[in-house]
């Protein structure tokens, strides 16, 4: 990895890709089969006749191949990524921590794998019974009074809180009109309000990265419905004043809705509901090790005080008298249902999986373990890159490339020179906060060793960012592909094959129709 020094002649930067990829269309031959169906042992079914126009007899064009040859293709393109399994992904805010075996082997469990959501709740006690545990898991590790699970997603989770924002509000005779929304909080977060009819005000941040007090006594007003907070804020910085926040919103009738996405930098040590949190989210895949991303789908469970628990969104898991569990429609007040069911229920299984087999003082742990890896980070590697903020680093550090852009060498350019080193890049440009913004966040999963080999190879780059700046400009070198036009990419993304097409008449001229 760090030891491995890619210098020499850089190679020029490439758009087009490599001619000798594998695609499947390129392969395709007629009469190539990778399977054979059984003789048909049943009276076969007109389709058309049963179901009407609506179904498709055209198919399209699929490549006909050999079963060793998609098997192939498959794993190829699966090289040519990158993966927790092969190293560390140091992605600042996005907490790529490793998935525990165990939390997959408990959700293929025959009971939990093959239960159906439509099955009688008779039937279901066991499915419910994991739901309730992690609502009442949430409840203890947030100091909140209920939760819901039902959001797919962080953003999902935002966008439920502020509907329940607006919803109590709404019930006292006011929606009210603006959220405010700290320069340092997560982009979705303004997305969020707008989204749910807020106007957003900007608050700005102070010298130390937190909110500024005085700026926000003189925003707050009975138009305001509430104040997103990101706490740790995005450049891993622990909101102190936190109390003083929540006091300053409250007596003016307005709500302080947190950002958990960083709650990992919390468990087992802070609980938000102690210090005057209202509502929040959490991110499953995030703090509690559920599959992440492409591996997902995700789960971001909103959790609140008892004020807006008539606004969570229904149903909810309720005791019966006779102790059996039940699902709970009749709620007046509900913002209604945000997803189907009750939520990505395998997430459920996965993060419970996790929080039971660590316990509490495994839980907090993790949370002392990825605070201490990032300030390792950062004591090694301070001088090095420059540091915008001094205040005390949580889970994650924020470095800027203002040392290395007098060079002409920028934060992309080293987080792509950094795939060379067999590392996946940091989190590039982000919080807009910094400029120039190198965030990292090793989590709790990696060692000592590995976290020496990231500053080994980093603390190299920016040598090199030194000594020959076009070599990291022109990063990454060892890759299937090289440096890619990032903006037409963006702008004009190309999100289906178009060809060559093989070279046999029917599948030519099918595709060129369909194309």
């Amino acid at each position: 990895m760090a030891d491995e020094k890619f210098v020499g002649t850089p190679k020029k930067a490439t758009t087009h890709t490599n001619q000798n990829e594998d695609l499947m269309f390129e392969k395709s031959s007629p009469g190539k089969k990778a399977y054979r169906l059984a003789e048909l042992d049943v009276p076969a079914i007109d389709a058309v006749a049963l179901l009407g126009s609506e179904v498709r007899t055209d198919l399209g064009v699929m490549p006909e191949l050999s079963e060793i040859e998609i098997i192939r293709h498959f794993t190829r393109l699966s090289t040519w990524n990158y993966a927790i399994d092969l190293g560390m992904y140091p992605l600042g805010s996005c907490t790529m921590k490793y998935n525990p075996r165990v939390n997959e082997t408990v959700a293929r469990l025959e009971g939990i794998a093959e239960a159906h959501p439509y099955q009688p709740e008779s039937l279901s006690q066991g499915c419910l019974t994991i739901i309730k545990m992690m609502k009442d898991v949430l409840v203890e590790i947030t100091g909140m009074d209920a939760t819901t699970l039902q959001p797919a997603a962080g953003a999902h989770g935002e966008f439920t809180g502020i509907l329940m924002i607006r919803a109590y509000h709404e019930s006292h005779g006011n929606a009210r009109k603006k959220i405010l929304i700290p320069d340092s909080a997560h982009g979705t977060n303004p997305a969020t309000a707008a989204v749910c009819g807020y106007e957003v005000a900007n608050l700005k941040s102070n010298a130390h990265g937190m909110v500024d007090l005085d700026e926000l006594e003189r925003m707050v007003d009975e138009d305001t419905a509430a104040l997103m907070l990101t706490n740790p804020s995005t450049i891993g910085v622990f909101e102190s004043d936190i109390k003083k926040i929540a006091d300053i919103l409250h007596a003016k009738g307005a709500l302080l809705y947190m950002d958990g996405a960083n709650m990992n930098a919390l468990v087992g040590k802070a609980r938000p509901g102690d210090f005057g949190v209202d509502v929040m989210h959490l991110n499953l895949h995030k703090t509690f090790s559920t599959p992440h991303g492409g591996g997902g789908p995700g789960s971001g469970p909103v959790a609140c005080k008892k004020i807006l628990e008539p606004f969570l969104p229904a149903p909810l898991v309720v005791t019966r008298p006779d102790g059996s569990l039940s699902m709970d429609y009749d709620r007046p007040q509900s913002v209604g249902r945000v997803r189907m069911f009750y939520g990505n229920f395998g997430m459920f299984v996965r993060a419970l999986a996790y929080v039971l087999a660590n316990g509490p003082d495994g839980l907090r742990q993790t949370t002392e373990d990825a605070v201490l890896n990032a300030n390792y980070i950062r004591a090694k590697l301070e001088g090095t890159f420059e540091l915008p903020y001094k205040t005390q680093s949580l889970h994650e550090v924020v470095f800027s490339d203002k040392l290395q852009a007098k060079n002409g060498v920028k934060t992309g350019d080293m987080g792509k020179r950094l795939i060379d080193y067999g590392f996946h890049a940091y989190t590039v440009s982000f919080p807009l906060v910094v400029q120039g913004a190198m965030m990292i966040e090793p989590t709790e999963s990696e060692s000592r060793e590995e976290l020496d080999l990231l500053i080994d190879a980093l603390k190299q780059i920016a040598r090199e960012a030194e000594e020959n700046p076009e070599l990291v400009q022109t990063a990454p070198h060892t890759t299937r592909l090289q440096r890619l036009d990032e903006t037409t990419a963006a702008r004009k993304p190309i999100l289906r094959w178009k060809g060559p097409v093989a070279p046999h008449p029917v599948l030519v001229d099918t595709v060129e129709k369909e194309w």
